[in-house]
């Protein structure tokens, strides 16, 4: 079978964290998954190990790894628990990201430090309830007073929300100038006036904590605003075009995850007389799942390594993501079919693969927009 050919340190990050994975996420990650609980002392120990803040420098706390390296951790850890997956993929993508770009030294040293080691981790607040897909609909506003701003407003759907220490925060600091007029603001939890809400009850991704946030009359001094006023949209644009390889590496791990339970399944259950690996409508499935994942692998890593080439990847990002949403999904579908009635009961875990598998066709970006970004990549080639 071809494969991507892996440097030594590749091969020990993805190792490790398949060891990780197998050890240390998925004993409790059938009951995390039943009670909705987030995973503190898993978090922790990803942040011992360096997986919190993988591609930020040592100077700052994190591990000074590459992309691809990120990738491989994600894929892997996802494959048992995309609840955990996710939580990394903020942190590390959002997060640590935008503070490390755009952030002073004394930002990086007050927030990304704790952030990238893992002590604590973040959130990033950009979507509100007429605030979704169009992101420029900002209805969060920020009001200059005498040393900072005082902000009001509420987002939604904030991954992380209710365990945070550390949030991105976007709002709009000059509604006439639109998108241009968003800024974003650094906010720690526990500020006056900044109220993260009740958990969401979710389909998926139930050991990961989604919530809204309140923000009444918060005051956040000027020396908490990143990158300077009215950067806010590009920051936000420039974190998911990031953030999409992420969760495509995410999703991709779903994918494994069930193809693997699906394959391993087939050679166990027999009927008429035989293992069902050997009928052909199980090997066509199973055939059909493997082809995909490939593919999808594929475009992940191609977007991962035109990141680290420092190439423009926002077109590979969007396309990773869009087709590993998909195979996802497909893959999880397809799992559940090979096990037949087996497959739609909790024992057999495949059936979270399905519930976790969808939210990657919606947040950082729906399929609709991954559409929309990949063609207007494509027309700007032309021109």
């Amino acid at each position: 079978m071809f494969t991507l050919q892996l440097s030594e340190t590749h091969e020990m990050i993805r190792d490790t964290a398949r060891q990780f994975a197998r050890e240390e996420v998925a004993p409790s990650s059938i009951e995390r998954d039943k009670a909705g609980v987030f995973p503190t002392d898993i978090v922790k120990k990803m942040g011992e190990l360096g997986f919190m803040g993988m591609m930020i420098d040592p100077q700052w706390g994190g591990s000074g790894l590459d992309a691809m390296s990120y990738v491989l951790a994600m894929e892997e850890i996802s494959a048992v628990d995309a609840s955990v997956g996710v939580v990394m993929s903020v942190n590390n993508s959002l997060v640590c990201w935008g503070i490390d770009t755009y952030g002073t030294d004394a930002q990086k040293e007050r927030w990304l430090k704790p952030l990238a080691t893992g002590e604590i981790h973040g959130a990033f607040c950009l979507s509100e309830p007429e605030a979704g897909s169009d992101a420029t609909s900002q209805h969060t506003t920020a009001e200059k007073v005498d040393g900072g701003w005082i902000l009001n407003g509420t987002k939604n759907w904030i991954t992380n929300g209710t365990t945070a220490s550390t949030y991105l925060v976007m709002a709009q600091t000059n509604r006439e100038l639109r998108h241009k007029g968003i800024s974003c603001f650094i906010i720690d939890r526990n500020t006056p006036g900044f109220e993260p809400g009740l958990k969401e009850d979710k389909l998926g991704i139930r050991s990961s904590d989604t919530c809204s946030i309140g923000l009444t009359n918060v005051f956040v001094p000027d020396d908490q605003v990143l990158g300077g006023v009215g950067t806010g949209f590009k920051i936000a644009m420039e974190s998911l075009n990031g953030g999409r390889i992420g969760i495509a590496a995410q999703a991709l791990g779903i994918a494994k995850g069930a193809f693997e339970a699906a394959l391993v399944y087939s050679t166990q259950r027999k009927a008429f007389g035989k293992p069902i690996a050997d009928l052909q409508a199980i090997q066509m499935k199973i055939a059909d799942m493997s082809t995909r994942l490939e593919a999808a692998r594929l475009l992940v890593y191609k977007a991962a390594i035109l990141k680290d080439q420092h190439k423009n990847y926002i077109k590979a990002a969007a396309q990773a993501k869009l087709l590993a949403s998909q195979t996802a999904v497909h893959c999880a579908l397809e799992a559940i079919q090979v096990h037949g009635g087996y497959g739609y009961v909790r024992e057999y875990l495949v059936e979270r693969y399905l519930r976790d598998a969808k939210i990657t066709e919606i947040y950082e970006g729906t399929s609709e927009i991954q559409h929309i970004v990949i063609a207007r990549e494509l027309l700007k080639e032309l021109a």
